[in-house]
């Protein structure tokens, strides 16, 4: 479920969660059948292992850089800019140093 908190207001997304050393921050903004939007905060050091997902992910750079990984290919991912990782192909995210983005899932 969204959280209605959120709903109807203006919102700095990369003010929605805040940096911890040594951990990874999350908040989901939108839970839907159809989809979640979800705001990570991570120190550096930390990041998501090798994974697929059954379905398009996107992320966009709030704050940062992410080294971000697909289908084995590396990718510098900066503040403002976006990368679409495909369903069913690997992909990781490392932070080098500290970043935020915001995640969107559609399901299929």
């Amino acid at each position: 479920m969204t959280d209605d908190k959120l709903k109807g207001t203006v919102l700095s997304l990369k003010d929605l969660v805040a940096y911890q050393d040594g951990s990874t921050v999350s908040r989901e903004v939108v839970k839907q059948k159809t989809g979640t939007v979800t705001v990570f905060a991570f120190d550096t050091g930390q990041g998501l292992s090798e994974h697929t997902a059954p379905f398009d992910a996107m992320v966009h750079i709030l704050d940062g850089e992410a080294a971000i990984t697909v289908g084995g290919e590396a990718h510098a991912v900066k503040t403002g800019e976006s990368i679409i990782m495909p369903a069913g192909i690997a992909h990781a995210l490392q932070a080098e140093q500290r970043f935020k983005m915001l995640l969107i899932m559609i399901r299929q």
